[in-house]
């Protein structure tokens, strides 16, 4: 039985340029050694294999059936080093090229800045291109290349994409400064009847994140209105005097004070995802890297 727990790199690669070239000296020019160099490594692979593995010929050498059934196995062997090596060796000031991103303006707000930043400043080289978040067109946009990351919430990621929890966020109540007074102390039945506004991004409809909540409880909110984005958020809840639940995140904001409820809403996750193809390369490997230090899992 081969003792492969002596093997070397370097023998394997002296494997590989016998294998591909059937000549010591041509492997040895090659690999950059002496042609002794290479007949000592090969003495050693034929004790590792306890195989002669190749048998001189008219044309320089020949494979044994031995050498030939650990063709393929060598390739593969190098190819995994090669890429480790690689990884090892990556270096973000010298990337370039565009890397796209999806996201909502929540993201936009909350997570960009900061991983923006990171990027910008271990990779200046590397281009960016942030695209609203589209929830029923992602699976095709992943697929086509069209975006490479999306940082969003779970119920918008298809179950065949990969995707890594970022962290948890949770729902809170606002209303404008100059209003907010009049709803802090009221119950859940009267903070539903009051008149609120819902930020449905993916879809226009006047349903909101925290409709199922209510109505567990036997509330139905009264929403009014609904808007598209969380930027615009503040001046409208300011100009309506309404109610409306965002990220917790997006506070503090000089326009808006939380209503405390007398139960806090369960929190949800935020995750950023991808497509399966992305999983081995070297530059979504370091931007995921990169979202793992900005928000490192307890």
């Amino acid at each position: 039985m081969a003792d492969i727990s002596k093997l070397e790199i370097k023998q394997l690669r002296v494997l590989a340029a016998l294998l591909q070239l059937h000549s010591l000296t041509k492997a040895a020019v090659k690999l950059g050694i002496t042609q002794q160099a290479v007949s000592e490594q090969l003495k050693k692979l034929r004790d590792i294999f306890q195989d002669r593995l190749f048998i001189r010929g008219s044309h320089g050498v020949v494979p044994t059936p031995k050498a030939q059934e650990l063709a393929p196995k060598i390739q593969q062997i190098l190819m995994a080093i090669g890429e480790l090596t690689e990884l090892a060796e990556f270096d973000p000031q010298r990337l370039n090229g565009v890397y796209k991103i999806s996201a909502s303006d929540y993201a936009m707000r909350v997570i960009l800045p900061s991983l923006l930043v990171q990027i910008r400043q271990h990779a200046p080289h590397l281009k960016i291109i942030i695209r609203r978040f589209e929830s029923d067109n992602l699976i095709q946009l992943m697929a086509t290349g069209e975006i490479d990351l999306a940082l969003t919430f779970p119920a918008f990621i298809p179950i065949t994409c990969p995707s890594m929890l970022l962290y948890e966020e949770r729902h809170v109540c606002v209303a404008a400064k100059a209003v907010a007074s009049e709803y802090q102390g009221l119950s859940l039945k009267e903070i539903a009847a009051a008149p609120q506004l819902v930020i449905s991004p993916s879809r226009a409809t006047l349903k909101g994140s925290a409709d199922e909540w209510f109505a567990a409880k036997g509330f139905q909110r009264n929403i009014i209105m609904s808007l598209p984005s969380f930027s615009a958020a503040p001046d409208c809840i300011e100009a309506m005097g309404v109610l409306a639940f965002l990220p917790s995140r997006m506070l503090p904001n000089d326009k808006l004070v939380e209503v405390v409820l007398p139960e806090p809403l369960p929190n949800f996750e935020v995750v950023a995802a991808w497509h399966q193809r992305s999983n081995q390369t070297q530059i979504h490997q370091w931007i995921t890297g990169l979202l793992r230090e900005l928000y490192p899992q307890k």
